[in-house]
Parts: C-alpha cells; sequence; structure tokens
C-alpha cells in the first residue's frame, strides 16, 4: 500500500527583503514547529522510505530537520525543482512518477499548490494547510503502484499541525 505524507513548510523568515524567495530560511517558530512535528511523526512511528523537497531554503530546512528527528540520512531528500512555483497538474504527475520502490513518501512543498494536492487526492476537506501542517493520505483501494495514486479519491488518515499542540511549543 502507498502512503503520501504532505508537509507544508515551516514558518519562514520574511525579516530581509533582500533575499530571493528561493532562499528565505526558516524563522525560529518555525524550526521550533518543524522539531515538534518532526518528534510527533516519531512517536507515532512514521518513518518515510524516501523524502522529496522543493529546493527552496525554507522547504529542505524543513525535511532537514524531519530526517534529524526521524532518524533518517540526509541523502534520504531528494530535491524536485519541480515543486517550487509550479501548479497543481505539476504535482500530480510528479505523484504519479514516485519510483514504485518506496511506499511511503513525505513531500515538503508550498501553499497554496500544496493545499490543492490534498484537496485533489481526497475529499476536499481544508482551505489551505497552515504552515508545518502535516497530512497523511492512502488510497481507498489497494494500491501498489504511484501510477494509480491519483485516480482515485484517497483516505486523509491523518492531519495534524503545530497550533493543536501549544503547550508544547
Amino acid at each position: 500500500m502507498k502512503i503520501l505524507y504532505l508537509v507544508r513548510h515551516a514558518k519562514s523568515d520574511w525579516g530581509n527583503e533582500n533575499i530571493s524567495d528561493i532562499d528565505r530560511p526558516l524563522n525560529n517558530r518555525g524550526y521550533r514547529d518543524a522539531h515538534l512535528m518532526s518528534s510527533l511523526m516519531k512517536e507515532k512511528k512514521i518513518h518515510p522510505d524516501l523524502i522529496i523537497s522543493s529546493p527552496a531554503v525554507r522547504a529542505v530546512s524543513t525535511a532537514l530537520v524531519f530526517c534529524r528527528n526521524l532518524n533518517l540520512s540526509y541523502s534520504d531528500i531528494l530535491i524536485n525543482h519541480n515543486l517550487y512555483q509550479t501548479t497543481l497538474k505539476q504535482y500530480v504527475e510528479i505523484v504519479t512518477q514516485f519510483d514504485n520502490r518506496f511506499n511511503t513518501i513525505m513531500l515538503f512543498a508550498h501553499n497554496p499548490v500544496i493545499s490543492d494536492l490534498a484537496n485533489f487526492l481526497t475529499a476536499p476537506v481544508m482551505e489551505s494547510m497552515p504552515t508545518c501542517c502535516v497530512t497523511g493520505i492512502r488510497p481507498q483501494a489497494d494500491c501498489n503502484d504511484w501510477k494509480n495514486f491519483s485516480g482515485q479519491k484517497g483516505e486523509l488518515f491523518f492531519y495534524d499541525l503545530p497550533k493543536n499542540h501549544n503547550g508544547i511549543r
């Protein structure tokens, strides 16, 4: 069975207007939230086979924190340039081209397209994924080929965000 986790990058730092969008880093809250959410994923024994990230610094930084806390190698991160400033159609194409050797993939990317992808793959349930929000999607029928993953409405079986853990922040 194929499982896809979608992670919107954590909160970015808008303090320096001279930094290009792709180079914008995480702010302190972003790092805290990434550590929080990845630690919660570890507690739930969620262990992706592969991590795919947009090339934007804020997305890669979020993915690196998740790798560290999930005891994954940084070499498990695949950078996909088509996840930055693109369309829902491109995101769907990326998912359907995943290597079938990997059953559980965690994808780090940007709004609004990552929220659009979550809603496209499931019955629409959310307007917008907040920063560092994690969703888990699996197909309703047994699916062993990523090519078929987007051909049916999947089940949103996991949805969590830092705001749900205010006492921990």
